[in-house]
């Protein structure tokens, strides 16, 4: 595997930050601030770096580069596989009448199945509703191909995303990067580091991805008088103080961030299913706690591998950089240190991580997690 990584600050010039060198059909993963991505220019100008690439686009809540977290930064990172190959669909939800599960279906139904190892997933993260994008994925899926990856974001303002596939960066794409080869090696594992507090709630009613009550009375109500002061600060205000959800009759606890509130309904839209019957619980974490859980992220997708990674792609949740602030690059620092310094390191801060449980197939939707799909030929 060789690699190239080179990243452009705004205002500034393209800098390589790997030695330059000709690469192969390159797989060119390019993550940025919305603002930049929409830059007419932008294919065009990554096009030039890389004239033989397939280049995948998507806007993020904040850019990892080897050990720095970014904002206002685009960050590319060309893959040549040497021992194996890559294959890349996309479709985009607004052909879909936000059917999630039906794009997540045709989607998957694009790629050869035979010896098809991973999916990756770039996903636009305002329109999907997540656990139906993964559910429509899985139809078509053998249970030896893992799937990974985020919904794109939007630093913390939720106006919309922004993703593509060889083409300029634009609204609603989804995009689905499938790895084939015997010699290749994917593990993948997620951890969050928060803990719940306060009483369980029932969901008493809800609809998809939009929470209407909890114990027969108005989410949002109730959600509010839990934030106090900080209801004012809403959509943005819930990312430090996500919900855990527990399915009816199951044991697998999952985080739901709130992605928005429609004031007028009295609901919550979150970033992915909330079935009825099942219970909530507010949580909150620290700095500490949240480094701490991306180290243990990383020894669980390094406990299985047989050889080291040569390319760690890292999916964190803007909940965590928000509580992190200035202390941000401490989570990546932590895989670093547990995967080794040997590996290419880049990602992205998103909206929603999709990941399996540690020595699972089956890939669920994660909130407030560190998720690592770690890849070796």
């Amino acid at each position: 595997m060789k690699t190239i990584q080179v990243v452009k600050h705004k205002g500034k010039e393209w800098e390589f930050k790997s030695e330059k060198k000709d690469l192969k059909n390159p797989l060119v993963l390019v993550f940025g601030n919305r603002f930049l991505l929409e830059s007419a220019t932008i294919y065009a100008e990554v096009k030039a770096i890389f004239p033989d690439g397939n280049l995948v686009f998507g806007s993020t809540s904040g850019e990892i580069l080897g050990e720095n977290v970014f904002d206002d930064s685009i960050v590319i990172t060309a893959i040549e596989f040497e021992k194996s190959s890559y294959v890349i669909h996309s479709e985009n939800i607004n052909n879909f009448n936000a059917d999630s599960e039906r794009l997540g279906e045709k989607l998957s139904s694009k790629f050869d199945s035979q010896n098809l190892k991973h999916l990756f997933i770039v996903s636009e993260g305002s329109l999907i509703n997540g656990s139906a994008l993964i559910k429509g994925l899985e139809k078509n899926n053998s249970d030896k191909t893992t799937i990974t990856g985020g919904l794109c974001g939007d630093g913390a303002r939720f106006e919309k995303t922004v993703s593509s596939f060889n083409e300029n960066p634009k609204i609603g794409e989804i995009i689905a990067i499938g790895l084939y080869g015997e010699s290749l090696e994917i593990t993948c594992a997620n951890y969050g580091g928060w803990s719940s507090f306060g009483p369980e709630r029932v969901i008493t009613k809800s609809v998809n991805n939009v929470l209407y009550e909890l114990d027969g009375q108005p989410a949002l109500d109730l959600y509010k008088k839990y934030l106090g002061d900080k209801a004012n600060e809403l959509p943005q205000a819930a990312l430090l103080y996500p919900l855990s959800l527990r399915v009816k009759d199951s044991s697998e606890v999952v985080v739901r961030t709130i992605l928005n509130i429609d004031e007028k309904a009295n609901t919550m839209i979150l970033a992915g299913d909330v079935p009825e019957g099942s219970t909530v619980q507010l949580m909150m974490s620290t700095v500490d706690d949240i480094a701490e859980g991306a180290a243990k992220a990383a020894m669980y997708a390094m406990r299985t591998r047989t050889k080291k990674p040569d390319l760690a792609l890292l999916v964190s949740c803007i909940g965590r950089k928000l509580v992190m602030n200035q202390r941000t690059e401490e989570e990546i620092e932590e895989v670093i240190e547990a995967i080794g310094n040997q590996a290419v390191v880049t990602g992205f801060y998103s909206y929603g991580e999709l990941s399996p449980f540690s020595n699972q197939i089956g890939c669920k939707l994660h909130n407030q997690t560190m998720t690592l799909t770690l890849i070796s030929e």
